[in-house]
């Protein structure tokens, strides 16, 4: 039994699963923590990585392995090398004057055509621009940019100070996407100069299936992957599917043949790790909306899940807009939450609780509407995350969307799909491996709830 490693280094964690390369089938885990905040030193990275691994029982009798990672990170490296500054990560605002300056001088519409996306705070191409501005002596010294799934997968291979071969490094289509500096034809060098000041050693975009070389032990590497790739592959989506990812923020994503091109900048046009493509819209609003009102009603996420299940659909005309830290989809950074249709016969804990449920699962659709909106067909959604155990979230789904709502079964999907990924290594092309679901809920769409969410979401974002 060929066995394959799976890695996932995400803003929290690291971790890792090895796996049956033929079905999948996990046979071993590890896990090590990151350090909290938006600016962190990647060599934390590193040290939890091998912590992870060796908890995983090592790289020894694994014939593959390959890195998922956060997207969007700002690794400046050295010619030597060297990480120059702790790395930037996709949360870290500081960079959206600089966003803003970058679509001013090249435009809106140029850049959703060169590269599928439109700049934010949160993508590479405008942490460097804000390097350039902020830090002018460290943007000087970058003699090379990577992601965090790029400079692990380099080091994992043996390179790093004192082997400094930056042409070594390598990404992936789905990571290099992020970036606001590639599109289809490859980098951009005119836009990665114009957010750094200067030109410097990417990594070079290896193919879905391609080896980025091999370990002292003969493991293959992979090419790794953005971590919503990683997740869109480990669950098995297709064309026709959308995945709703109910984490600490939300995200929305869908695979496709078509390259997206949103001028308006709602739905980034990401490439997926097969070859595809992976229209995402992110908000910043999902399952800590629960938090705040299981907290707020004195119950468990299940207790608050069986409260909305006594309420009707509509909440009773109780609205929650959860805009609780500013919105990202719609773009409002500076907008708050409000609770509207107050009266004394809505005002009950049932209510309240399916308002909670309702409000994050409309501000989700909102961005599945915008990738439809790119002509991109839904056949089903299939909802991840902690909250989509929730019975009551996946029930109330299939009333907001209207489409066949999946609950895949609890699992590490970015870290299997970085394994299954590995495995497509070894076989020379995509592996099939079953994905259990745990509930499928048949649409039972009911209107009202986008209808009166729509109405207040319009209203609050015009103050």
């Amino acid at each position: 039994m060929a066995l394959v490693m799976g890695v996932d280094s995400s803003t929290q964690s690291c971790k890792v699963i090895v796996a049956d390369a033929e079905t999948g089938r996990v046979i071993r885990e590890g896990r090590a923590s990151h350090p909290a905040g938006t600016s962190v030193d990647p060599e934390a990275w590193w040290i939890a990585l091998q912590d992870a691994i060796a908890q995983a029982g090592g790289l020894d009798d694994v014939a593959a392995v390959s890195i998922a990672g956060q997207q969007h990170g700002m690794v400046v490296l050295d010619a030597e090398g060297r990480v120059i500054r702790d790395a930037l990560l996709w949360n870290d605002t500081r960079s959206a004057q600089a966003a803003r300056d970058l679509i001013a001088e090249v435009g809106a519409d140029a850049y959703a055509d060169r590269t599928g996306v439109v700049p934010v705070a949160s993508f590479t191409a405008t942490k460097l621009r804000w390097l350039r501005d902020a830090e002018p002596d460290n943007a000087a010294r970058v003699a090379a940019v990577a992601l965090p799934h790029d400079w692990l997968t380099w080091r994992l291979r043996g390179f790093g100070p004192g082997n400094a071969d930056l042409s070594e490094l390598t990404t992936d289509r789905s990571d290099a996407s992020g970036t606001a500096y590639w599109g289809a034809d490859g980098y951009d060098r005119e836009l990665l100069e114009r957010a750094l000041g200067h030109d410097a050693v990417l990594p070079r975009v290896l193919g879905p299936w391609e080896s980025a070389g091999t370990l002292p032990s003969g493991a293959h590497v992979g090419p790794g992957a953005g971590d919503n790739a990683g997740a869109a592959l480990g669950l098995g989506a297709g064309v026709g599917d959308v995945v709703v990812s109910l984490g600490t923020s939300g995200t929305v994503f869908a695979v496709t043949d078509h390259v997206v091109r949103d001028t308006s900048g709602a739905v980034a046009g990401f490439a997926d790790a097969t070859g595809r493509f992976l229209p995402l819209v992110a908000t910043l609003n999902a399952a800590r909306v629960l938090d705040a009102f299981a907290g707020l009603l004195g119950v468990s996420h299940d207790e608050l899940g069986d409260l909305a299940l006594q309420a009707e659909p509509g909440a009773g005309g109780v609205v929650l807009v959860p805009w609780f830290e500013g919105e990202r989809t719609p773009n409002l950074p500076h907008a708050q939450a409000s609770l509207t249709g107050l009266t004394l016969a809505s005002t009950t804990r049932p209510n309240f609780a399916r308002a909670a449920i309702e409000g994050m699962l409309s501000g989700l659709a909102v961005g599945l509407e915008a990738i439809q909106a790119q002509g991109v067909g839904v056949r089903r959604v299939l909802l991840i995350g902690g909250a989509a155990a929730n019975e009551a979230v996946a029930r109330i789904a299939a009333q907001v969307f209207d489409a066949e709502i999946v609950v895949p079964a609890a699992g590490e999907y970015v870290a299997l799909g970085a394994a299954r990924q590995a495995a497509g290594v070894l076989a020379g092309g995509p592996v099939d491996w079953t994905v259990a679901t745990a509930r499928a809920v048949d649409p039972d769409h009911r209107p009202v709830i986008r209808r009166r969410y729509d109405e207040v979401a319009a209203l609050r974002s015009r103050e």
